[in-house]
């Protein structure tokens, strides 16, 4: 256990350790949820309007999707955080990790939180820019909602590990993953609400984790706010959204530590 429990950190500090040599590395992480946050919401918002907001519900646009962005910026750096299986792969690294003499299983855990632990960076980043969707945050709901996007970014970053434990090659692993990874982000409720959607999509959204994850942001963002706006934004209870993300990161971490272990 000694051993699995070294492997896991130097794996760890590996990967917390290339992102804090890649400066450049923080600007991209921030730049596509600014992007939808302050163009895609801004120009929605101003051509517009919210299309199916009741007139005397206060609420724009920009409101509505930020807790979408926050699920959005840890759902694409965890998912591709798992791109770096591959990158080992080919360097030969790999080689050396899968005949050390430590558990596998360490080893893949060691990168589900590396991985977490950078799509949590980008996310402490989006949540010191919640003024600017003039959503105000106390420190109470800032730590509930780090402890939700901790359990999306483990599930995330396992089942972009498992993915990534199967595939031979980076470009195939991306057109895999943007091939997942849409689907997953515009089914969870971050552009639209769900009540909103035609039927069939609405089902597929119920069928999406991801779903779950940016209702349970909201249902803590919006917790104290008037009352018509928490009808109209959140869907399902708290204890419901965390227990449906706890059976799904439990899945997909086993899920994740499984595949890698069984790579050649």
């Amino acid at each position: 256990m000694e051993a699995a429990l070294r492997a896991i950190y130097t794996v760890w500090y590996r990967e917390t350790l290339r992102l804090l040599r890649e400066k450049t590395r923080l600007i991209g992480m921030i730049g596509q949820p600014l992007l939808y946050l302050l163009v895609v919401g801004q120009g929605i918002s101003a051509a517009m309007g919210f299309r199916g907001v009741p007139a005397e519900i206060p609420l724009n646009y920009v409101q509505f999707m930020y807790p979408g962005v926050l699920a959005m910026s840890v759902l694409f750096t965890s998912v591709f955080s798992g791109i770096s299986i591959i990158w080992d792969r080919e360097f030969g690294f790999l080689k050396e990790v899968l005949v050390a003499p430590v558990p596998r299983w360490a080893t893949a855990l060691g990168k589900v939180l590396g991985g977490s632990t950078v799509a949590m960076a980008q996310a402490c980043i989006l949540l010191c820019l919640a003024p600017i969707a003039r959503v105000p945050l106390d420190l109470l709901m800032v730590l509930k909602l780090l402890g939700i996007l901790l359990l999306i970014s483990l599930a995330l970053t396992s089942f972009g590990v498992a993915i990534a434990s199967h595939m031979q090659t980076m470009e195939g692993f991306q057109m895999i993953m943007n091939f997942l990874v849409m689907p997953l982000f515009f089914l969870s409720g971050a552009m639209f609400p769900l009540h909103s959607a035609p039927p069939w999509m609405a089902f597929l959204m119920r069928l999406d984790p991801l779903t779950y994850g940016v209702d349970a942001l909201r249902g803590v963002i919006y917790a104290g706010a008037d009352p018509r706006v928490t009808a109209f934004l959140v869907r399902y209870d708290l204890v419901t959204n965390l227990s449906v993300l706890l059976l799904v990161t439990a899945a997909l971490v086993a899920l994740g530590t499984w595949s890698f272990s069984r790579q050649d």
